[in-house]
């Protein structure tokens, strides 16, 4: 299982989020960078992914932070292959 750190401090502003992840997790380059659309790329069958998420507390602080963790947690949730992790 691969692993994936991302800086949770880094993923509270929309477009920084969405480059960051796009890289992160080598999405293709049409991926429609916008919360369902990653949501779609994460729930794929594919190899398994261990997200490790620092910095959570940072996210929870502001709206977009909120709403990128609950994209995270139901792609974990739906998609056996993929592990979200918070340190």
């Amino acid at each position: 299982m691969e692993t994936i750190r991302l800086d949770g401090a880094r993923l509270c502003r929309r477009e920084e989020a969405m480059e960051l992840l796009g890289q992160a997790l080598a999405l293709p380059a049409w991926w429609g960078r916008n919360l369902d659309a990653l949501h779609d790329c994460l729930t794929q069958p594919g190899p398994g992914v261990r997200l490790v998420l620092e910095g959570r507390r940072e996210m929870e602080a502001v709206p977009f932070g909120r709403l990128l963790l609950r994209v995270l947690e139901d792609a974990a949730a739906e998609n056996p292959h993929l592990e979200l992790v918070s340190e």
